[in-house]
């Protein structure tokens, strides 16, 4: 997608909220309303083509009474999800009653599979249906996401010469807009997430070139797990896996990758879910870890609630959050802000070459050195290649704590075991809204 293209399609959902949702719903509400649209058109616009199949499919399934059911609809879509509802977006469009299109979209949003409807609960689509309904906007901005003028799949829209007409949206530009709807709607609302919840692409692909290209020679036959614990909408992870895979081609070798993550926002998480389930075609979502099923992509909090609990990976890049207070942490384990000393969890202490327990806690007031000790103690110590650790920072990260405390100590740890081939000062501005110098 060049340039043009991209503006075209930022205007043209930008311009939803102001064209639909203008004096019926206040500024603050926009992003909660065109930012779950856009992801459920997403998955929508893949699903119309088997929809027909889909349905015969179901259908067949149910006259034979067959309960596992999912392994078939999956083929049936060529996606790891269907919806089973008789409706598309398309067609509930044509529905002009407002409580039967209420009615309508509430049985298409049933209909989906279960990974989907973790989505639609993380997004709240259900109670944006009911708020669109009564302020008699469903219908519009129903339309306004179908229309034809733009392409919110994956795969280009050809004209009947077979000519692309729209080229497909992938995950990193999907990431891209949705983090520039954030920026546009937060300074209309004078709200600011800086950066919060997507890294721009170039700064992506050095990450991703800084954690590889030093060990190229050594990539291998094999499967390669990477692995993000603040992963937004999953860029990293992608570009990530896309460099690999690049390598390894060029290098005549056979690998396979997985990826891994965990996120705290609930939109952030839906749209990093519904992407990789597009572009990875990950069935169902889930592995299993001994007798114990997990999620590749967990929710919640990496630093309180591990989502990886004793998982190693080959390559770890993150962008964790700078200067974010993690005393929500303490909370969910049951402690107040001044109770950090009782945190207690083996990711985040060591036991030195004396014998003595370190601690890596930092100030309550920055959680990025927990993501950092949180990576660390992911590093594989089987393997030739061992574990690749590539991570952003401000510059606190280099110099705040006194000696003795949590951020010193993982400092010293690093120096002290050889663990550190370089710091990287990055240019200023990489990153929406804020001009906040960086490091890897």
């Amino acid at each position: 997608m060049n340039q043009s293209q991209y503006n075209q399609l930022f205007s043209f959902i930008w311009n939803i909220a102001t064209d639909v949702l203008v004096y019926a719903f206040e500024k603050g509400e926009y992003k909660k309303i065109i930012m779950p649209m856009m992801v459920l058109r997403r998955i929508d616009v893949l699903l119309e083509p088997t929809k027909e199949v889909l349905l015969a499919r179901k259908k067949m399934l149910d006259d034979n009474n067959i309960q596992n059911q999912d392994p078939i609809l999956y083929q049936a879509t060529g996606y790891p999800f269907y919806n089973t509802s008789k409706f598309t977006m398309k067609t509930l469009k044509s529905e002009t009653d407002p409580l039967r299109l209420k009615m309508n979209f509430t049985d298409y949003l049933n209909g989906f599979s279960k990974d989907v409807q973790d989505i639609i609960d993380k997004f709240h689509l259900r109670q944006m249906v009911d708020n669109l309904t009564e302020a008699e906007r469903l219908g519009s901005i129903i339309e306004k996401f179908t229309d034809d003028k733009i392409n919110l799949s994956n795969q280009p829209v050809k004209d009947d010469e077979g000519n692309v007409r729209l080229p497909g949206l992938d995950n990193h530009t999907m990431g891209t807009i949705f983090e520039e709807l954030l920026r546009r709607f937060n300074e209309e609302n004078n709200v600011t997430e800086a950066g919060e919840h997507f890294t721009p692409r170039d700064y992506v692909k050095l990450l991703a070139d800084l954690a590889v290209l030093p060990v190229a020679d050594k990539i291998t036959d094999n499967t390669y797990h990477i692995y993000d614990g603040a992963c937004g909408t999953g860029g990293i992870l992608t570009i990530a896996k896309e460099r690999i895979l690049e390598i390894a081609q060029e290098r005549d070798k056979t690998v396979a990758v997985n990826i891994f993550g965990q996120e705290l926002q609930p939109d952030t998480f839906a749209t990093c879910k519904a992407d990789l389930m597009i572009s990875e075609n990950i069935s169902a979502f889930q592995y299993q870890k001994g007798m114990e099923t997990r999620e590749y992509i967990a929710f919640d909090s990496t630093i309180s609630r591990d989502g990886h609990a004793g998982e190693t990976f080959d390559f770890c890049i993150s962008n964790p959050p700078f200067g974010t207070p993690w005393k929500e942490d303490l909370k969910k384990r049951g402690l107040g802000e001044n109770e950090k000393k009782k945190f207690t969890d083996s990711r985040f202490t060591v036991i030195d070459k004396d014998g003595k327990e370190l601690s890596f806690i930092p100030d309550i007031g920055d959680a990025q050195m927990m993501f950092l000790a949180n990576n660390l103690s992911r590093m594989r110590e089987d393997t030739a290649l061992g574990t690749r650790i590539v991570e952003v920072h401000n510059g606190s990260s280099l110099f705040t704590g006194d000696a003795g405390s949590g951020a010193s100590n993982l400092r010293q740890y690093i120096i002290e075991n050889d663990l550190l081939e370089a710091i990287i000062a990055m240019p200023e501005k990489d990153f929406y809204n804020t001009g906040i110098g960086t490091f890897i």
